[in-house]
Protein backbone atom coordinates (compact mmCIF):
# COMPACT_ATOMS: atom_id res chain seq x y z
CA UNK A 1 0.00 0.00 0.00
CA UNK A 2 1.38 3.52 -1.20
CA UNK A 3 0.50 6.22 0.79
CA UNK A 4 0.62 10.20 0.01
CA UNK A 5 -0.93 12.80 3.12
CA UNK A 6 -0.49 16.51 0.86
CA UNK A 7 -0.42 19.67 2.54
CA UNK A 8 -1.95 19.08 5.79
CA UNK A 9 -3.00 21.85 8.01
CA UNK A 10 -4.93 21.41 11.11
CA UNK A 11 -5.69 24.03 13.65
CA UNK A 12 -7.66 23.52 17.78
CA UNK A 13 -8.97 27.07 17.83
CA UNK A 14 -5.88 29.46 17.76
CA UNK A 15 -2.85 27.25 17.62
CA UNK A 16 -1.41 25.79 14.67
CA UNK A 17 -0.50 21.59 14.89
CA UNK A 18 0.54 21.36 11.91
CA UNK A 19 1.40 23.75 8.90
CA UNK A 20 1.10 22.56 5.06
CA UNK A 21 2.83 18.95 6.24
CA UNK A 22 3.71 16.60 3.58
CA UNK A 23 4.16 12.81 4.24
CA UNK A 24 4.89 9.57 1.90
CA UNK A 25 5.02 5.63 2.55
CA UNK A 26 5.69 3.10 0.52
CA UNK A 27 4.77 -0.87 0.40
CA UNK A 28 7.12 -2.56 2.82
CA UNK A 29 8.64 0.21 4.23
CA UNK A 30 9.42 1.45 7.65
CA UNK A 31 9.80 4.96 7.84
CA UNK A 32 10.79 7.04 11.49
CA UNK A 33 8.77 10.14 11.93
CA UNK A 34 10.65 12.20 14.24
CA UNK A 35 10.39 15.42 16.26
CA UNK A 36 10.76 16.66 19.51
CA UNK A 37 7.43 16.88 22.24
CA UNK A 38 4.86 19.11 20.41
CA UNK A 39 6.14 18.83 17.04
CA UNK A 40 3.10 17.47 14.91
CA UNK A 41 3.18 14.16 15.14
CA UNK A 42 0.30 12.61 16.45
CA UNK A 43 -1.55 15.25 15.29
CA UNK A 44 -0.61 13.91 11.86
CA UNK A 45 -0.80 9.99 12.54
CA UNK A 46 -3.84 11.24 14.32
CA UNK A 47 -5.46 12.81 10.92
CA UNK A 48 -4.52 9.50 9.34
CA UNK A 49 -6.18 7.56 11.72
CA UNK A 50 -9.06 9.36 11.48
CA UNK A 51 -9.08 10.62 14.85
CA UNK A 52 -10.22 13.94 13.70
CA UNK A 53 -10.25 15.33 9.94
CA UNK A 54 -7.43 18.13 8.66
CA UNK A 55 -8.12 21.76 8.53
CA UNK A 56 -6.89 21.51 5.14
CA UNK A 57 -5.03 18.94 2.71
CA UNK A 58 -5.41 15.50 1.36
CA UNK A 59 -5.03 12.13 1.95
CA UNK A 60 -4.32 9.34 -1.29
CA UNK A 61 -3.82 5.86 -0.65
CA UNK A 62 -2.80 4.03 -4.03
CA UNK A 63 -3.12 7.19 -5.87
CA UNK A 64 -7.23 7.38 -4.70
CA UNK A 65 -7.88 10.15 -2.43
CA UNK A 66 -9.63 9.11 0.49
CA UNK A 67 -12.46 11.41 1.92
CA UNK A 68 -13.72 12.41 5.08
CA UNK A 69 -11.39 9.78 7.13
CA UNK A 70 -12.84 8.20 10.31
CA UNK A 71 -11.71 5.45 12.59
CA UNK A 72 -13.79 2.94 11.12
CA UNK A 73 -12.92 3.96 7.85
CA UNK A 74 -9.21 3.74 8.35
CA UNK A 75 -9.39 0.47 9.60
CA UNK A 76 -11.11 -0.61 6.79
CA UNK A 77 -8.17 0.36 4.60
CA UNK A 78 -5.91 -1.18 6.46
CA UNK A 79 -3.84 1.21 8.58
CA UNK A 80 -3.73 0.52 12.59
CA UNK A 81 -2.49 3.21 14.75
CA UNK A 82 -0.90 1.80 18.36
CA UNK A 83 -1.03 5.02 20.66
CA UNK A 84 1.72 5.53 22.98
CA UNK A 85 -0.95 5.78 25.53
CA UNK A 86 -2.34 1.80 25.76
CA UNK A 87 -6.11 1.76 25.05
CA UNK A 88 -7.15 -1.48 26.92
CA UNK A 89 -9.41 -2.26 28.63
CA UNK A 90 -8.32 -3.65 31.85
CA UNK A 91 -11.97 -5.52 32.99
CA UNK A 92 -11.34 -7.17 29.89
CA UNK A 93 -9.75 -10.56 28.59
CA UNK A 94 -7.12 -10.44 25.90
CA UNK A 95 -8.56 -12.05 23.27
CA UNK A 96 -11.59 -9.47 23.79
CA UNK A 97 -10.04 -6.45 23.44
CA UNK A 98 -8.12 -7.79 20.43
CA UNK A 99 -11.21 -8.14 18.83
CA UNK A 100 -13.01 -5.02 20.82
CA UNK A 101 -15.25 -3.53 18.00
CA UNK A 102 -14.80 -6.43 15.18
CA UNK A 103 -16.18 -9.50 17.09
CA UNK A 104 -16.75 -12.31 15.67
CA UNK A 105 -19.99 -13.69 15.33
CA UNK A 106 -21.76 -17.65 14.41
CA UNK A 107 -25.27 -17.41 14.52
CA UNK A 108 -25.77 -14.10 15.83
CA UNK A 109 -23.63 -14.39 18.84
CA UNK A 110 -19.78 -13.46 19.35
CA UNK A 111 -18.01 -16.99 18.30
CA UNK A 112 -15.85 -16.85 21.34
CA UNK A 113 -13.86 -20.35 20.88
CA UNK A 114 -12.54 -18.68 17.45
CA UNK A 115 -11.71 -15.53 18.59
CA UNK A 116 -9.75 -17.35 21.54
CA UNK A 117 -7.92 -19.24 18.86
CA UNK A 118 -7.06 -16.72 16.40
CA UNK A 119 -5.89 -14.81 19.43
CA UNK A 120 -3.85 -17.05 21.09
CA UNK A 121 -2.35 -17.88 17.24
CA UNK A 122 -1.26 -14.20 16.97
CA UNK A 123 0.24 -14.02 20.63
CA UNK A 124 2.30 -16.98 20.14
CA UNK A 125 3.31 -15.97 16.64
CA UNK A 126 5.34 -12.97 18.79
CA UNK A 127 6.03 -15.68 21.35
CA UNK A 128 4.42 -13.27 24.21
CA UNK A 129 3.69 -16.14 26.70
CA UNK A 130 0.44 -14.33 27.34
CA UNK A 131 -2.77 -16.64 27.39
CA UNK A 132 -5.45 -15.22 24.82
CA UNK A 133 -8.32 -15.89 27.90
CA UNK A 134 -5.99 -13.35 30.88
CA UNK A 135 -7.37 -10.58 31.86
CA UNK A 136 -5.75 -7.61 31.21
CA UNK A 137 -5.70 -6.08 34.51
CA UNK A 138 -3.33 -9.30 35.35
CA UNK A 139 -0.29 -7.99 32.34
CA UNK A 140 2.45 -6.24 33.22
CA UNK A 141 3.03 -2.83 31.45
CA UNK A 142 4.98 -4.43 28.96
CA UNK A 143 2.98 -7.22 27.63
CA UNK A 144 -0.39 -5.12 27.59
CA UNK A 145 1.91 -3.18 24.68
CA UNK A 146 2.86 -6.39 23.42
CA UNK A 147 -1.36 -6.93 22.90
CA UNK A 148 -1.84 -3.68 21.45
CA UNK A 149 0.79 -4.70 18.91
CA UNK A 150 -1.08 -8.12 18.46
CA UNK A 151 -4.24 -5.77 17.86
CA UNK A 152 -2.74 -4.68 14.78
CA UNK A 153 -1.24 -8.19 13.56
CA UNK A 154 -4.11 -9.96 14.25
CA UNK A 155 -5.99 -7.98 11.59
CA UNK A 156 -3.58 -7.97 8.95
CA UNK A 157 -3.34 -4.14 8.61
CA UNK A 158 -0.85 -2.80 5.60
CA UNK A 159 0.06 0.39 7.73
CA UNK A 160 1.13 0.17 10.97
CA UNK A 161 1.76 2.77 13.11
CA UNK A 162 3.79 2.55 16.27
CA UNK A 163 4.21 5.70 18.78
CA UNK A 164 6.86 4.97 20.92
CA UNK A 165 6.16 1.34 21.00
CA UNK A 166 9.19 0.14 23.14
CA UNK A 167 9.09 2.72 25.54
CA UNK A 168 7.58 -0.07 28.29
CA UNK A 169 10.02 -3.36 26.54
CA UNK A 170 13.12 -4.29 27.71
CA UNK A 171 16.01 -5.24 24.95
CA UNK A 172 15.18 -8.66 24.66
CA UNK A 173 11.67 -7.71 23.98
CA UNK A 174 12.79 -4.42 21.03
CA UNK A 175 14.84 -7.24 19.50
CA UNK A 176 11.67 -9.69 19.29
CA UNK A 177 9.69 -6.45 17.75
CA UNK A 178 12.41 -5.67 15.34
CA UNK A 179 11.68 -9.34 14.60
CA UNK A 180 8.37 -9.45 13.83
CA UNK A 181 8.17 -6.11 11.76
CA UNK A 182 11.29 -7.00 10.04
CA UNK A 183 9.36 -10.65 8.61
CA UNK A 184 6.15 -8.47 8.20
CA UNK A 185 7.96 -5.73 5.84
CA UNK A 186 8.89 -8.76 3.75
CA UNK A 187 5.35 -9.40 3.41
CA UNK A 188 4.57 -5.29 2.45
CA UNK A 189 3.64 -4.02 5.67
CA UNK A 190 4.57 -0.92 6.51
CA UNK A 191 5.10 0.54 8.85
CA UNK A 192 5.17 4.58 10.75
CA UNK A 193 7.65 4.33 13.72
CA UNK A 194 7.33 7.21 15.89
CA UNK A 195 10.46 7.05 18.70
CA UNK A 196 12.48 9.52 20.47
CA UNK A 197 15.01 6.81 21.32
CA UNK A 198 18.06 7.07 17.74
CA UNK A 199 19.42 3.90 17.96
CA UNK A 200 16.07 2.35 17.47
CA UNK A 201 15.64 4.30 14.61
CA UNK A 202 18.69 4.01 12.81
CA UNK A 203 18.10 0.41 13.46
CA UNK A 204 14.84 -0.52 12.46
CA UNK A 205 13.98 2.20 9.81
CA UNK A 206 14.49 2.75 6.02
CA UNK A 207 13.85 6.57 5.50
CA UNK A 208 12.88 9.68 7.65
CA UNK A 209 10.77 12.56 8.08
CA UNK A 210 11.29 15.47 10.64
CA UNK A 211 8.65 17.49 11.84
CA UNK A 212 9.21 20.74 13.64
CA UNK A 213 6.67 22.96 15.50
CA UNK A 214 4.24 21.71 13.24
CA UNK A 215 5.89 22.30 10.35
CA UNK A 216 7.74 20.08 7.79
CA UNK A 217 11.56 19.97 8.08
CA UNK A 218 12.99 17.04 6.05
CA UNK A 219 12.91 13.69 4.60
CA UNK A 220 15.33 10.85 3.05
CA UNK A 221 17.09 8.08 4.15
CA UNK A 222 17.94 6.85 7.20
CA UNK A 223 21.28 5.55 5.86
CA UNK A 224 22.11 9.26 4.67
CA UNK A 225 22.71 10.92 7.74
CA UNK A 226 23.66 10.00 11.63
CA UNK A 227 22.83 10.72 14.64
CA UNK A 228 23.91 13.71 15.24
CA UNK A 229 22.44 14.56 11.98
CA UNK A 230 19.10 13.80 13.15
CA UNK A 231 19.14 15.50 16.55
CA UNK A 232 20.42 18.55 15.57
CA UNK A 233 17.40 18.69 12.34
CA UNK A 234 14.73 17.83 15.40
CA UNK A 235 15.60 20.47 18.15
CA UNK A 236 17.15 23.24 15.49
CA UNK A 237 20.59 23.90 16.43
CA UNK A 238 23.55 21.94 17.35
CA UNK A 239 23.63 19.58 20.08
CA UNK A 240 26.58 17.58 21.93
CA UNK A 241 25.59 14.75 23.65
CA UNK A 242 27.84 14.99 27.32
CA UNK A 243 27.92 12.70 29.78
CA UNK A 244 26.96 13.94 33.11
CA UNK A 245 28.58 11.72 35.37
CA UNK A 246 32.26 12.03 33.38
CA UNK A 247 34.33 14.69 35.15
CA UNK A 248 31.89 15.85 37.40
CA UNK A 249 31.99 16.14 41.48
CA UNK A 250 29.97 13.84 43.57
CA UNK A 251 28.01 14.93 45.23
CA UNK A 252 26.98 11.44 47.76
CA UNK A 253 27.82 11.60 51.22
CA UNK A 254 28.28 9.29 54.06
CA UNK A 255 24.61 9.99 55.70
CA UNK A 256 21.87 7.56 54.80
CA UNK A 257 18.94 9.10 54.09
CA UNK A 258 17.00 5.70 53.12
CA UNK A 259 17.97 1.82 54.59
CA UNK A 260 16.18 -1.34 53.09
CA UNK A 261 16.53 -3.91 54.61
CA UNK A 262 15.85 -7.91 53.45
CA UNK A 263 12.87 -6.35 51.62
CA UNK A 264 10.47 -8.87 49.81
CA UNK A 265 7.04 -8.97 47.82
CA UNK A 266 5.65 -11.49 45.61
CA UNK A 267 8.24 -11.40 42.70
CA UNK A 268 11.59 -9.52 44.57
CA UNK A 269 13.00 -10.74 47.61
CA UNK A 270 16.11 -9.82 49.89
CA UNK A 271 16.64 -6.31 48.60
CA UNK A 272 18.48 -4.21 50.64
CA UNK A 273 20.42 -1.40 49.98
CA UNK A 274 21.62 2.14 51.64
CA UNK A 275 20.61 5.16 49.73
CA UNK A 276 22.72 8.69 50.40
CA UNK A 277 22.08 12.01 50.67
CA UNK A 278 23.21 13.45 47.24
CA UNK A 279 23.01 9.85 45.77
CA UNK A 280 21.62 8.35 42.44
CA UNK A 281 20.59 4.83 42.99
CA UNK A 282 19.58 2.96 39.25
CA UNK A 283 17.89 -0.39 39.75
CA UNK A 284 17.87 -2.50 36.05
CA UNK A 285 16.87 -5.74 35.13
CA UNK A 286 14.51 -7.96 32.35
CA UNK A 287 11.01 -7.68 32.27
CA UNK A 288 9.82 -9.75 35.35
CA UNK A 289 12.87 -9.16 37.08
CA UNK A 290 11.00 -7.94 40.15
CA UNK A 291 12.13 -4.10 39.06
CA UNK A 292 8.32 -3.04 38.88
CA UNK A 293 7.13 -4.25 42.13
CA UNK A 294 9.92 -3.37 44.11
CA UNK A 295 9.33 0.34 42.90
CA UNK A 296 5.80 0.72 44.02
CA UNK A 297 6.61 -1.40 47.35
CA UNK A 298 8.86 1.17 47.99
CA UNK A 299 6.29 4.03 47.52
CA UNK A 300 3.36 1.75 49.28
CA UNK A 301 1.69 0.87 46.50
CA UNK A 302 2.38 -3.01 46.80
CA UNK A 303 2.15 -5.07 50.09
CA UNK A 304 5.14 -5.77 51.69
CA UNK A 305 5.46 -9.94 53.17
CA UNK A 306 8.68 -8.68 54.71
CA UNK A 307 11.53 -6.63 55.12
CA UNK A 308 11.99 -2.89 56.48
CA UNK A 309 12.68 0.70 55.20
CA UNK A 310 14.34 3.46 57.05
CA UNK A 311 13.70 7.11 56.34
CA UNK A 312 15.97 9.20 58.41
CA UNK A 313 16.48 6.39 60.31
CA UNK A 314 12.32 6.01 61.53
CA UNK A 315 10.80 2.94 60.24
CA UNK A 316 8.72 3.95 57.21
CA UNK A 317 5.07 3.20 57.71
CA UNK A 318 3.56 2.08 54.21
CA UNK A 319 0.35 1.49 55.18
CA UNK A 320 -0.68 3.60 52.63
CA UNK A 321 0.94 6.13 49.82
CA UNK A 322 -0.40 9.10 51.22
CA UNK A 323 1.83 8.11 54.93
CA UNK A 324 4.75 7.59 52.39
CA UNK A 325 4.53 11.08 51.29
CA UNK A 326 3.97 12.97 54.11
CA UNK A 327 7.28 10.76 55.45
CA UNK A 328 8.78 12.58 51.97
CA UNK A 329 9.15 10.09 49.31
CA UNK A 330 7.67 10.89 45.65
CA UNK A 331 6.99 8.87 42.90
CA UNK A 332 7.34 9.43 38.87
CA UNK A 333 5.29 6.19 38.22
CA UNK A 334 5.94 4.18 34.85
CA UNK A 335 2.60 3.59 33.26
CA UNK A 336 1.58 7.52 33.16
CA UNK A 337 -1.44 6.86 31.42
CA UNK A 338 -3.31 5.06 34.52
CA UNK A 339 -0.84 6.29 37.31
CA UNK A 340 0.88 10.03 36.42
CA UNK A 341 -2.49 11.69 35.08
CA UNK A 342 -6.11 12.42 35.94
CA UNK A 343 -7.08 12.77 32.44
CA UNK A 344 -10.40 14.71 33.32
CA UNK A 345 -8.61 17.30 35.37
CA UNK A 346 -6.75 20.17 33.80
CA UNK A 347 -2.67 20.58 33.50
CA UNK A 348 -3.16 23.36 36.14
CA UNK A 349 -4.78 20.99 38.52
CA UNK A 350 -2.97 17.90 37.61
CA UNK A 351 0.11 19.48 38.22
CA UNK A 352 -1.06 20.43 41.77
CA UNK A 353 -2.58 17.12 43.23
CA UNK A 354 0.61 15.55 45.18
CA UNK A 355 0.72 19.26 46.73
CA UNK A 356 -2.64 18.56 47.91
CA UNK A 357 -2.28 15.42 49.14
CA UNK A 358 0.78 16.00 51.27
CA UNK A 359 1.43 19.46 51.67
CA UNK A 360 -2.37 21.34 51.60
CA UNK A 361 -3.40 22.40 54.92
CA UNK A 362 -6.17 25.14 53.86
CA UNK A 363 -9.70 24.87 53.90
CA UNK A 364 -10.05 26.12 50.42
CA UNK A 365 -7.87 25.77 46.85
CA UNK A 366 -6.19 29.08 45.94
CA UNK A 367 -6.54 29.34 41.97
CA UNK A 368 -3.48 31.56 42.14
CA UNK A 369 -1.39 29.54 44.10
CA UNK A 370 -2.10 27.23 41.44
CA UNK A 371 -1.61 28.46 38.88
CA UNK A 372 1.89 29.55 40.19
CA UNK A 373 2.94 26.30 40.77
CA UNK A 374 2.05 25.82 37.21
CA UNK A 375 4.13 28.39 36.32
CA UNK A 376 6.75 27.66 37.99
CA UNK A 377 6.75 24.34 36.59
CA UNK A 378 6.61 25.23 32.96
CA UNK A 379 9.37 27.47 32.97
CA UNK A 380 12.16 25.28 34.45
CA UNK A 381 10.68 21.85 32.37
CA UNK A 382 10.01 24.36 29.30
CA UNK A 383 6.07 22.59 28.69
CA UNK A 384 4.52 23.41 25.68
CA UNK A 385 0.79 24.49 26.55
CA UNK A 386 -1.57 26.88 25.44
CA UNK A 387 -3.63 27.08 28.15
CA UNK A 388 -2.79 25.73 32.08
CA UNK A 389 -6.66 25.45 32.06
CA UNK A 390 -6.78 22.91 28.97
CA UNK A 391 -7.33 18.94 29.75
CA UNK A 392 -4.21 17.24 30.79
CA UNK A 393 -4.89 15.18 27.55
CA UNK A 394 -4.49 18.07 25.07
CA UNK A 395 -0.97 17.42 25.55
CA UNK A 396 1.65 15.93 24.04
CA UNK A 397 2.90 12.54 25.76
CA UNK A 398 6.06 14.01 25.85
CA UNK A 399 4.47 17.32 27.93
CA UNK A 400 1.83 15.42 30.19
CA UNK A 401 5.41 13.28 31.21
CA UNK A 402 7.36 16.95 32.29
CA UNK A 403 4.06 18.01 34.09
CA UNK A 404 4.15 15.05 36.14
CA UNK A 405 7.80 15.24 37.04
CA UNK A 406 6.48 18.97 38.31
CA UNK A 407 3.73 17.88 40.00
CA UNK A 408 6.37 15.41 42.00
CA UNK A 409 8.88 18.13 42.79
CA UNK A 410 6.25 20.43 44.37
CA UNK A 411 6.02 18.13 47.43
CA UNK A 412 9.91 19.14 47.59
CA UNK A 413 10.49 15.40 48.83
CA UNK A 414 13.98 13.38 50.48
CA UNK A 415 13.49 10.84 48.18
CA UNK A 416 12.22 10.84 44.18
CA UNK A 417 11.20 7.34 43.09
CA UNK A 418 11.15 7.87 39.14
CA UNK A 419 10.11 4.77 37.39
CA UNK A 420 11.51 5.32 33.55
CA UNK A 421 11.33 8.99 33.84
CA UNK A 422 11.86 10.09 30.23
CA UNK A 423 8.97 7.46 28.69
CA UNK A 424 8.17 9.17 25.47
CA UNK A 425 10.01 12.47 25.35
CA UNK A 426 12.19 13.75 23.01
CA UNK A 427 16.10 13.46 23.06
CA UNK A 428 16.58 17.33 24.11
CA UNK A 429 14.07 16.84 27.05
CA UNK A 430 15.62 13.77 27.62
CA UNK A 431 19.01 15.50 28.39
CA UNK A 432 17.06 17.99 30.41
CA UNK A 433 15.47 16.20 32.79
CA UNK A 434 18.88 14.04 33.57
CA UNK A 435 19.98 17.43 34.57
CA UNK A 436 17.47 17.96 36.30
CA UNK A 437 17.98 14.98 38.75
CA UNK A 438 21.50 15.97 39.12
CA UNK A 439 20.60 19.39 40.34
CA UNK A 440 17.71 17.58 42.83
CA UNK A 441 20.51 15.46 44.65
CA UNK A 442 23.06 18.24 44.52
CA UNK A 443 20.44 20.11 47.40
CA UNK A 444 20.65 17.02 49.77
CA UNK A 445 18.27 14.58 48.14
CA UNK A 446 18.43 11.29 46.81
CA UNK A 447 16.94 9.53 43.61
CA UNK A 448 16.28 6.10 42.74
CA UNK A 449 15.60 5.66 38.99
CA UNK A 450 14.31 2.49 37.42
CA UNK A 451 14.78 2.10 33.79
CA UNK A 452 15.98 -0.52 31.49
CA UNK A 453 17.78 2.03 28.83
CA UNK A 454 22.03 1.83 29.13
CA UNK A 455 22.49 5.63 27.78
CA UNK A 456 19.89 6.26 30.76
CA UNK A 457 21.61 4.75 33.13
CA UNK A 458 25.39 5.87 32.54
CA UNK A 459 23.89 9.39 32.55
CA UNK A 460 22.43 8.67 36.01
CA UNK A 461 23.73 5.82 38.17
CA UNK A 462 26.17 6.52 40.84
CA UNK A 463 25.49 2.71 41.70
CA UNK A 464 23.61 0.31 39.28
CA UNK A 465 21.62 -2.93 41.08
CA UNK A 466 20.35 -5.80 38.19
CA UNK A 467 17.81 -7.66 39.72
CA UNK A 468 17.59 -11.65 38.16
CA UNK A 469 14.73 -13.25 38.96
CA UNK A 470 13.97 -11.16 41.94
CA UNK A 471 16.88 -10.99 43.41
CA UNK A 472 20.12 -8.23 43.38
CA UNK A 473 22.68 -10.22 40.91
CA UNK A 474 25.29 -7.56 40.96
CA UNK A 475 25.69 -4.04 42.26
CA UNK A 476 27.77 -1.69 39.79
CA UNK A 477 29.69 1.28 40.65
CA UNK A 478 30.06 4.09 38.07
CA UNK A 479 33.09 3.36 37.15
CA UNK A 480 32.57 -0.58 36.32
CA UNK A 481 29.61 0.48 34.55
CA UNK A 482 29.27 -1.46 31.06
CA UNK A 483 26.27 -2.41 28.89
CA UNK A 484 27.95 -5.54 28.36
CA UNK A 485 28.05 -6.57 32.35
CA UNK A 486 24.24 -5.27 33.12
CA UNK A 487 23.68 -7.80 30.47
CA UNK A 488 25.07 -10.65 32.08
CA UNK A 489 24.08 -9.92 35.21
CA UNK A 490 19.95 -9.42 33.95
CA UNK A 491 20.73 -12.79 32.32
CA UNK A 492 21.92 -15.00 35.54
CA UNK A 493 24.76 -14.94 33.30
CA UNK A 494 27.37 -13.83 36.15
Amino acid sequence: MNLEMREISKSFGPVNALKSVSFTLGAGEIHGLLGENGAGKSTLMNILAGTFPPTSGEIFINDEAVHKMNPHKSASLGIRFIHQELNLCNDLRVYQNLFLGQELTKNGFVNKKEEIRRAQEVLDYMKTNIRADMLVSELETAQKQLVEIARALLFKSEIIIMDEPTTALNSHEIAKLFDIMRALKAEGVSFIYISHKMPEIFEICDKYTVLRDGGFIQTGEIKDIDEKQATELLIGKSFTHTNLKEGSTSSVTPEVLLSVSKLTGTSCKNISFDLHRGEVIVFTGLQGSGTDELATMLFGASPISSGSVMLHDNSLSHKNIKSVMKAGIAMVPKNRKERGIVPDLSIQQNCSLAYFTAKHDKPFISDPEERARFERNREKMEIRVGSAKDAITSLSGGNQQKVIIGKWLEIDADVYILDNPTQGIDVGAKFAIYELIHEIVRTGKAAIVFSSEFPEISQLADRCFVLYKGEVQGVLPYSELSEVKMMEYSTGAQ
